[in-house]
């Protein structure tokens, strides 16, 4: 399916967070969604009797997510600290919801992961044969050429 240029990074994350806030809703969750200003940690916050989680939502149209690059210092490839510093900004009751468009006809639902930060971390840092990553990828596989093969 080619790529819609109209379907921009901006509105890959509008429809990412309406559609995961309608997937809670469908699961019988109580959604509250955000408007205005986004807080930093969290999009929407579910809540099921008791108990409440506030989920960062992120949208892919190519199959990744750029989650740490930001916290990278400058010249100096050190993923897994860039991954502690992402996972301190999450609070215990977080998580994250990644929504993948890549390959989704406009009629369908598109692919979505739910993962604490925790996990979200791991992965980052066993990417790449254990040299880690800055991006979360749904498939990736290494060539041969790479280090991490």
């Amino acid at each position: 399916m080619p790529t819609n240029p109209t379907f921009t990074s901006y509105r890959v994350g509008v429809a990412a967070e309406a559609i995961a806030a309608a997937q809670f809703a469908r699961l019988s969750y109580d959604v509250s969604v955000q408007y205005g200003a986004n807080q930093p940690e969290y999009n929407l916050m579910i809540a099921k009797r008791a108990h409440m989680l506030k989920v960062s939502v992120k949208g892919s149209q190519d199959a990744s997510w750029g989650l740490t690059q930001s916290y990278l210092t400058r010249g100096k490839a050190d993923y897994a600290a860039a991954a502690d510093k992402w996972y301190a900004r999450h609070l215990a009751r977080s998580a994250l919801c990644s929504d993948q468009f890549k390959g989704v006809e406009h009629d369908a639902t598109p692919r979505i992961y739910i993962a604490m930060p925790r996990e979200v971390v791991a992965q980052l840092k066993k990417s790449a044969g254990g040299r880690g990553d800055g991006v979360l990828h749904e498939h990736k596989k290494l060539t041969n050429r790479a280090k991490g093969a």
